[in-house]
């Protein structure tokens, strides 16, 4: 009697290659620190530097990154002839460097304020939110100073501060039943602008941190022009 024919099981499949990997979310931090050092020694220029950060954040698979930092030094481990880690930016501002008295002042009393797009950053800004909001976006900004101090006040209300990715971030504060929250951040650029962030939250919210995949692109040109280099 004729057996009845089955199908032959599957083959095993191949072993994945690394490539294959799923990328996970520090592979796409790591590979954006990559492409920010590349951006501050001259090896990418802002639109070449975009539109990779572009491709990390969209990357799904570790194959997917690698083309993104293969012709950078970084990538294989090596450092360029003469390379040396940047400063780290101070705790606090420079005596002398800031002034005491805001050349910006913005105030939310039951109501929303907001300060973003392309505008001068000053060397000190004041922000208020009482029962209100205060947002401060520097992602697009022009920055004259290497060092600005934003003093934030929050009484039951709230004030946001982003940052670029290629400055460094600082800050300095407290909150009383509320929360003070700042993500310190280190420039991969030796001359980059500091971004203090000061003051003190009752009942409300105050935070900094960076946002991700925003720099600014013409930064060396803008601390050139106006430091005298």
């Amino acid at each position: 009697m004729d057996l009845e024919k089955r199908p032959s099981p599957p083959a095993p499949a191949a072993t994945d290659a690394p490539g294959s990997l799923r990328a996970s979310d520090a592979d796409r931090d790591r590979t954006a620190d990559i492409l920010r050092e590349a951006l501050a020694e001259g090896r990418l220029t802002a639109e070449e530097h975009a539109e990779r950060i572009e491709g990390v954040y969209g990357a799904k698979t570790m194959a997917e990154l690698e083309p993104l930092v293969r012709d950078l030094p970084a990538a294989h481990g090596t450092a360029p002839a003469g390379a040396r880690a940047p400063d780290p930016a101070p705790a606090r501002p420079s005596p002398g460097a800031v002034p005491p008295v805001a050349d910006e002042n913005l105030v939310a009393v039951l109501s929303s304020s907001v300060r973003k797009g392309r505008w001068r950053v000053g060397r000190r800004t004041h922000a208020y939110a009482i029962f209100g909001s205060v947002e401060i976006d520097l992602s697009e900004a022009i920055f004259e100073q290497r060092q600005v101090v934003i003093k934030a006040v929050s009484i039951f209300g709230s004030v946001e501060v982003r940052v670029p990715e290629n400055v460094s971030l600082r800050g300095s504060g407290t909150g009383i039943l509320g929360n003070f929250e700042v993500d310190t951040l280190d420039s991969a650029e030796q001359d980059a602008p500091v971004v203090f962030v000061d003051g003190f939250a009752v009942l409300g919210n105050i935070e900094a941190r960076p946002k991700r995949g925003r720099i600014v692109r013409d930064l060396h040109r803008q601390m050139r022009k106006h430091l005298g280099h």
